[in-house]
């Protein structure tokens, strides 16, 4: 159980750390339906996790990704894939990040988020854990890695539930401090949000970074043997 999720934990911190889905809840948490919302985007973004990474678990398990040496490999040869992508996405975000000093641009449909009915809120959590690409890397490259170990079903079931948990931290803790943070809550998500959004090309860079080389290196270890 210890080594399914070692496996999946990075990984799981990587989506956590994502800024997108953390401004989008902290403006739904700023909306008149917050109450509600709130919730229900967690909700779906829980949902799209634990769906998205128990697809890809499911087809590399199926695969024998941990006995068959082509599957296996095949997994090896996507996760440095994957990685490559990541690193590509790192110098592209570096260098369409803001000028000193600009208003960074949020996404267009963010501008919304204040008017989404309780429905749409869970659909977009879901659309951000489960098909946002640069989420979707990192789960993949966790269930996939997973399904390499060759672990029981209990002890991958235990990773999924450890991973979605991990993942939602960062937009599971705006939702509760909202609840329980009044007033105080409130200045101090603004305060989060504004900075998410100034810092978001960074965070984004130094992640894909961090997690490209890893994919990279995990994908050979394999290949290498």
């Amino acid at each position: 159980m210890g080594q399914a999720i070692s496996e999946v934990l990075p990984f799981a911190v990587g989506v956590a750390i994502v800024p997108v889905p953390v401004i989008a809840v902290i403006l739904m948490l700023f909306s008149s339906r917050a109450r509600v919302n709130g919730p229900m985007f967690l909700a779906g973004w829980v949902a799209g996790l634990a769906v998205a990474f128990g697809a890809v678990y499911a087809l590399a398990d199926a695969g024998d990704a941990s006995t068959d040496t082509t599957a296996s490999d095949s997994v090896s040869w996507l996760t440095i894939a994957l990685g490559a992508l990541l690193l590509v996405l790192a110098l592209r975000t570096w260098r369409k990040r803001p000028a000193a000093g600009a208003e960074p641009e949020l996404p267009t449909w963010m501008a919304g988020i204040d008017t989404l009915a309780p429905g749409k809120a869970l659909g977009l959590g879901s659309l951000l854990a489960a098909a946002n690409p640069k989420n979707l890397v990192l789960v993949a490259a966790a269930a996939a890695g997973l399904a390499q170990l060759g672990v029981s079903t209990g002890d991958a079931v235990v990773a999924l539930v450890v991973f979605v948990c991990v993942a939602s931290l960062s937009v599971g803790g705006p939702v509760a401090y909202y609840f329980v943070g009044g007033d105080r809550a409130k200045a101090a998500l603004e305060e989060l949000k504004t900075w998410l959004g100034v810092n978001n090309a960074a965070v984004m860079t130094v992640l894909f970074l961090v997690f490209g080389a890893l994919l990279i290196a995990n994908g050979l270890a394999p290949l290498t043997d």
